[in-house]
């Protein structure tokens, strides 16, 4: 989850791998996954899609007791907002889900106005910025 993914488990990073559009979604989900690598795509054994990935530098470790890398994968379900925007998350976001506009490598992302499918703030309303951004 976002909230429990420190700094310190992100540090290795390099770059993260979109393979859609970000601009299309309003929020992805974010995990850490064990890995067998620090750069290839992963395989996706979840509900829904894969949208993204990171890429682990030189180094980073393997753990020792399972030979794995932890890294960051991006993904949305099939009931979450890009595929059913009048659902369950039309006005929310699961616990998990970050802006990925707010994403970069040993970066965690946070929520925003956009991500929670809501009005924008009075900031971004007294500054003229209107949703979607």
């Amino acid at each position: 989850m976002s909230s429990l993914i420190s700094a310190d488990e992100i540090r290795h990073e390099t770059d993260i791998v979109w393979l859609e559009d970000i601009d299309d979604l309003d929020y992805v989900r974010q995990s850490l996954d064990r890995l067998p690598n620090r750069k290839s795509k992963p395989a996706y054994h979840r509900d829904g899609r894969m949208v993204g990935y990171a890429i682990l530098g030189d180094t980073a470790q393997a753990s020792r007791a399972s030979g794995t890398f932890r890294r960051r994968v991006f993904w949305v379900l099939p009931h979450d907002r890009d595929s059913d925007p009048d659902g369950l998350y039309a006005k929310s976001a699961p616990a998990e889900a970050v802006d990925p506009r707010t994403l970069e490598p040993r970066v965690k992302g946070s929520k925003t106005e956009r991500s929670e499918g809501g009005p924008p703030s009075l900031a971004m309303q007294e500054l003229g910025i209107q949703l979607p951004l």
